[in-house]
């Protein structure tokens, strides 16, 4: 599950100039002691991104994980791509989040970037947020267009692959549309933003616990301070 996202996701990045990163070893691929699970990640270098990561988590009809964060180079204001998607088999319930996250929420902000995500929520009603997202403070680091879903897998009523495209292509619009010219941040306050969402993201992401379960802490906090937040390090 999943593999056909992270496919499109990488195609979508490969057609808009996108360069490989290598990994350490055990960053890019690593398998859970128990031989029930394993992780991949991917780094890219992509034209008007400073870090663009996705991470697929397969243990099989347990959980299957897809995870994908860009942030835009400190001299854009643009948002934060982000995308958590899991699937519990045994409910086979999906849990899915697609934002644009804000670096700040403020009306001229969001009148600049969010057109295309307002459509999209109101094209994909199911996937209206209804519920406070658990862990994180949803009001700041979340857009009011939040795409949220939580419930039957089956019961979509639309593909998840085709909502997902959509998704990435809008989002491609505000890199293609040069609105990097809209200057409401500075440099330095865009990295500060970006500093400041690493270090909350870092101590409030409940993945920290699942890769543990799976791979080990040592591991875990590895993985979490060097490739999911390295922005911790600044603190």
């Amino acid at each position: 599950m999943f593999e056909d996202l992270l496919d499109l996701a990488n195609a979508s990045i490969l057609s808009h100039g996108g360069k490989k990163i290598e990994l350490e070893n055990d960053l890019k691929e690593n398998f859970s002691s128990k031989g029930d699970a394993v992780i991949r990640s991917w780094l890219w270098d992509v034209p008007g991104f400073r870090r663009w990561r996705l991470t697929r988590m397969d243990a099989g009809k347990n959980l299957q994980v897809f995870n994908s964060v860009a942030y835009p180079e400190y001299k854009n204001n643009h948002p934060i791509l982000g995308i958590d998607l899991l699937w519990f088999g045994v409910k086979n319930k999906l849990v899915a989040v697609l934002d644009f996250q804000p670096l700040i929420q403020d009306e001229e902000y969001f009148s600049h970037y969010y057109q295309g995500l307002k459509v999209l929520n109101n094209l994909y009603p199911s996937f209206n947020r209804t519920k406070t997202i658990k862990f994180y403070d949803s009001n700041n680091y979340f857009s009011p267009w939040l795409l949220f879903y939580s419930g039957d897998y089956d019961a979509l009523d639309i593909p998840l692959n085709k909502i997902f495209e959509n998704f990435l292509d809008t989002y491609w619009q505000i890199h293609d549309k040069n609105l990097e010219k809209y200057k409401y941040l500075c440099q330095d306050e865009v990295k500060q933003l970006h500093i400041n969402y690493d270090i909350y993201s870092r101590e409030r992401d409940p993945a920290h616990g699942l890769f543990k379960s799976y791979f080990g802490e040592e591991w875990a906090d590895k993985f979490l301070s060097n490739f999911l937040f390295p922005l911790t390090n600044q603190k």
